[in-house]
């Protein structure tokens, strides 16, 4: 009886013990506003922006169980006080990483539990594989997905600033005396005082530019203005919407310089969003001077496309703000090359724009014989306009490579396919003048050339994934490369011959 009564005083205590911790881990939670400062990836954000990124980074979503990520960041790095571990799902990509795993083809994902256990043999597996190809990629990705879940747990994610004996500075939550959490909480509550204090608040700009969702609904507007132009006959309200898409995606791209102190071009999330703000503005441009609504359809469609992989793509472009790899801190050379090339692409990418929309219109018999000639000469100043830019772009990439790597050129993959796509261009725009390739064929080629484009922006990063441009290699494009090539051929092969539509003999 004695004995019964020890074991019941004993399970009260630690029932109240549990309580009490519970109690605590709810109420640093409740303090981890989404305001609070936190040192991350080498620079101050807001927390909510580390919790989001780190979230989506962990399972490829930007939420888990539809909970908010500054809550599901919260309950990962403090579950050791709860009585249950979490068995988080941790993103599988790969084919061949489900199979060393033991996962089917259709499971994304695997628990943390699980996977944890499995780290030392990942790492085995990474230093095994010689080649650096997809496969050993993934898994040093997992292997990071794995160490970013094991800095959470451990409480070493989330640096707080707070004050030391003699000065204010940055501490991990280990740091504070873990595991007790009453200091925890304290430099939590002061953390955002003391900072902006000393800093003030410029931070929290970052904070209302991941919630204001700017590019979605710049998307919404443009989608507005590409449905107005259709069906109206006027431009006028097509053209208000597309300044107003162009204005907004302005002032996100504006947020973000003033974010990273740099011109947004450095990722391929980036140079997505400045390739179709550039087409936009290149085709209001010219239907100044055109007056042909062709082109705003085309500029509207490709900005669209654009912001369509900004919001969707999101395990093969990464919007999140990261430090820059010394090559490209130079910001003269990166706000001249690179913008440089990104508009030959946005030009060229009208010029594509436009030879499909001619082709369309041709298989539905819906083009004028005046049409087909004056579509062709506005590729043919789109091209000329890309041309002019791309070797501009060229040549200022050569002038940086010779300041950064010691060499004017060295037939790099990316410098390789960029003189390709330059050349096949230069050869159709030179073989139009020349009149050796006529209209119809000049139409095809200019459609069919943005592939080159494509394998030399894309291409080069998520399939040949070699070089010296390693900075802005990525994942997960090849199934969309591969995609996009297959619908072009087809657009090709369907609306390429002329069919009924019945032209000049000189064309």
């Amino acid at each position: 009886m004695k004995t019964t009564k020890i074991l019941l005083t004993l399970l009260c205590l630690f029932t109240l013990n549990s309580q009490v911790s519970q109690a605590q881990v709810n109420q640093t939670c409740t303090l981890l506003k989404d305001d609070i400062p936190v040192l991350a990836g080498g620079r101050v954000k807001p927390y909510y922006v580390l919790a989001k990124e780190s979230i989506k980074f962990l399972t490829g979503k930007s939420s888990y169980n539809n909970e908010k990520p500054g809550l599901t960041f919260c309950r990962l790095l403090l579950q050791n006080y709860t009585e249950t571990s979490i068995n988080f799902p941790i993103l599988i990509e790969h084919v061949k990483t489900k199979a060393f795993l033991e996962l089917n083809e259709d499971e994304t994902t695997l628990g943390s539990q699980e996977l944890l256990t499995k780290k030392e043999l990942i790492r085995s597996e990474i230093i095994s594989l010689k080649e650096n190809n997809s496969y050993k990629k993934d898994l040093t990705k997992l292997f990071n997905r794995i160490a970013t879940l094991e800095k959470i747990q451990t409480a070493q994610a989330l640096t707080v600033y707070t004050k030391t004996d003699s000065t204010n500075e940055w501490k991990s939550l280990s740091e504070l005396s873990f595991p007790s959490l009453d200091l925890v909480n304290k430099a939590i509550e002061e953390s955002k005082s003391l900072y902006t204090k000393d800093h003030g608040d410029d931070y929290l700009l970052e904070l209302t530019y991941v919630k204001s969702h700017i590019f979605s609904y710049a998307l919404l507007v443009a989608l507005v203005g590409i449905f107005l132009t259709v069906l109206m006959k006027n431009n006028t309200a097509g053209v208000v919407a597309s300044i107003l898409a162009l204005a907004m995606q302005t002032a996100g791209m504006i947020m973000r310089i003033l974010i990273s102190g740099r011109a947004p071009i450095t990722n391929m999330y980036e140079t997505v969003m400045f390739s179709g703000f550039g087409a936009l503005i290149i085709a209001l441009c010219i239907l100044y001077f055109k007056r042909d609504k062709i082109f705003l359809l085309a500029g509207l469609g490709y900005n669209i496309l654009c912001l369509f992989m900004m919001m969707f793509a999101n395990n093969m472009l990464n919007s999140s703000i990261s430090p820059l790899v010394p090559v490209l801190r130079d910001n003269f050379w990166l706000s001249t090359h690179v913008t440089t090339i990104i508009l030959s692409y946005a030009a060229l990418a009208l010029s594509w724009m436009v030879a499909n929309i001619t082709l369309f219109k041709m298989r539905l018999n819906k083009l004028t014989s005046k049409e087909y000639r004056y579509y062709q000469t506005l590729i043919y100043t789109c091209i000329k306009v890309g041309i002019v830019l791309l070797a501009a772009g060229i040549i200022l990439g050569g002038v940086w490579a010779d300041y950064s790597w010691g060499r004017f050129w060295g037939w790099d993959p990316k410098e390789t396919w960029s003189l390709i796509v330059l050349l096949f261009y230069m050869v159709i725009v030179h073989g139009r003048y020349s009149n050796w390739i006529n209209t119809h064929r000049f139409i095809i080629l200019s459609a069919a050339g943005f592939m080159t484009v494509m394998m030399a922006w894309f291409g080069v990063n998520y399939i040949l994934a070699s070089g010296l441009h390693s900075y802005g290699f990525s994942e997960g494009g090849a199934i969309f490369l591969g995609s996009f090539f297959a619908v072009q051929i087809a657009i090709l092969l369907i609306c390429g011959p002329k069919s009924n539509f019945k032209v000049n003999n000189n064309d």
